[in-house]
């Protein structure tokens, strides 16, 4: 969260010098080295992307320039002068904001607190909740959101929460702004909107730190790119001499092919999962489909469509829905996560900090937590199949950590995505809920997890994918589902999705017949 809003600058910007330039950064966090040596400049009123694979030193850099993290060595300049920013408040006071790719807020307060929290407005020394609403209001207008500022921030989407955290940025009064994987949690649409924010941003003279795995965002919107590998700054260029193959080589040192999955032309077995009219009030209603072994469907939908409240349903996490749900041709009645996962459900969520992982426990820990009853004996762990299953999902993944029991608050957001889907494949499961599976993770990290999905498929999994990034969606899915406001718009098989269609869909503008026999 942004801690001093409608913050001022203390310094002019000098046109003729960067208005961050790094002089030999390194950061180590005890026998890690996440940053080593790195140098390069930021230009004043440019959007300047900062790319790499995962553990590359893209988040830590942008942590250390918003005060979060202090620097083992070297100096950071801002406008000019060497600064040691200790402290978020203080990065304010250079103009400085921060848009976490983990969301950072507090979720018993309402939207509007969270907004105003370090600007509280006042009124005879008490907290003046006309003048706060205002303010949020305000805020959120300028990003064009609708949200509620006196909605609970826990009652809201992970895409919601991501657009009051850009808010709050934006709102902020800074003219220095990082964003740490923005659209990670937005629908085509609401990226639009942040885009159309940033272009603005840049007209009125802000400069922007953009971080993103997604290169053609990258090619929309910055002038500049600076490419990090492994903590080292490998090349800062602009991005007219740049080309997606020449970023991809720079970040990992290959190339990376379209990925066209395999399971397409094999044989559709029979239905896995169906689920007929479930409804949950006020989150989605009348919801009819099913998913067949072999079949990747994808939920399609803007934030706020309920594709991630139809995932809960499934995996046992809503109380207060109804409607018949079926394995395997059998109706069951699924009230609890323990209940799906003994019917063969697995579901990773879209909000792996709160939801996917145990922060707080190593990386085995969370990987073997589904498959316990089948690693133990007598009460007890057997530690050599645990280390074994570890090894495999790991290397399999490709999960860079110190140590397998590091713990998982310390990894970077990609390597704990990797962890939140390797437990999932671990256990085995026939039905996986995949929601927003690639989210924050590299280029390369990502054609592997699309593999890794058509590999399920191919071997017989029913695989249920929801993603806020449609062509990913259009490239996996046997079938697309688009929602809008918690209703099922229509099916499209895969010859008939392309992305008009799909959006067309998603925004009310057509409806076609749903639901298969």
């Amino acid at each position: 969260m942004i801690e001093a809003a409608h913050s001022t600058p203390t310094t002019r910007i000098d046109a003729q010098s960067p208005i961050l330039r790094f002089e030999g950064i390194t950061k180590q966090f005890a026998a890690v080295t996440a940053l080593n040596d790195v140098s390069f400049s930021i230009e004043a009123g440019h959007c300047h992307a900062l790319v790499g694979e995962n553990g590359a030193g893209k988040s830590t850099l942008g942590k250390i320039v918003a005060g979060i993290h202090g620097p083992t060595a070297g100096t950071l300049y801002v406008r000019g002068q060497p600064v040691r920013v200790g402290s978020p408040r203080e990065a304010a006071r250079h103009g400085i904001g921060i848009v976490h790719q983990e969301l950072c807020f507090c979720p018993n307060l309402t939207v509007a607190e969270n907004l105003c929290l370090g600007n509280l407005p006042s009124r005879w020394g008490l907290l003046n909740r006309s003048e706060m609403r205002r303010a949020a209001r305000a805020m959120l207008a300028e990003i064009n959101a609708d949200i509620d500022v006196d909605a609970p921030l826990a009652m809201l989407s992970t895409g919601q929460e991501q657009m009051v955290q850009i808010a709050g940025a934006v709102g902020s009064g800074a003219d220095i702004i990082i964003m740490d994987e923005p659209t990670s949690a937005l629908a085509a649409v609401e990226a639009e909107h942040l885009f159309e924010l940033i272009d603005r941003l840049k007209a009125r003279g802000a400069t922007l730190i953009y971080v993103s795995h997604r290169l053609d965002e990258i090619f929309r919107l910055c002038d500049r790119v600076t490419v990090l590998r492994d903590g080292q700054h490998i090349a800062t260029t602009d991005m007219r001499d740049m080309t997606a193959d020449r970023i991809v080589q720079q970040m990992i040192g290959r190339s990376i092919e379209d990925y066209f999955p395999e399971h397409l032309g094999g044989q559709i077995g029979p239905e896995r999962l169906r689920i007929e009219n479930l409804t949950s009030p006020g989150k989605f209603q009348e919801i009819t489909f099913g998913v067949r072994a072999g079949e990747v469907v994808g939920l399609a939908g803007l934030v706020g469509a309920g594709r991630s409240e139809i995932a809960r349903a499934v995996f046992g996490l809503d109380p207060k829905a109804t409607g018949r749900i079926r394995v395997n041709g059998k109706p069951v009645n699924v009230g609890s996560p323990r209940e799906a996962m003994a019917l063969g459900i697995g579901y990773l969520p879209e909000d792996r900090k709160n939801q996917g992982l145990v922060l707080s426990m190593g990386g085995r820990a969370n990987l073997t937590l589904p498959i316990l009853n089948r690693l133990s004996r007598l009460g007890f762990i057997r530690r050599r199949q645990e280390r074994e299953v570890t090894d495999r999902y790991f290397d399999r993944l490709r999960v860079r950590t110190p140590h397998a029991d590091a713990e998982v608050w310390t990894l970077s957001g990609g390597n704990q995505q990797k962890i939140a889907l390797a437990k999932w494949l671990a256990a085995q499961c026939s039905i996986l809920i995949l929601d927003e599976p690639t989210r924050g993770v590299d280029i390369g990290a990502k054609a592997e997890i699309h593999a890794l999905i058509d590999e399920l498929a191919r071997q017989g999994a029913a695989i249920l994918l929801i993603s806020s990034e449609l062509p990913e969606v259009l490239n996996l899915s046997t079938r697309v589902i688009a929602l809008r406001e918690g209703r099922c718009m229509g099916e499209l098989d895969r010859k008939q999705a392309d992305q008009e269609a799909v959006m067309r869909l998603m925004a009310g503008l057509d409806e076609v017949a749903h639901g298969r026999p």
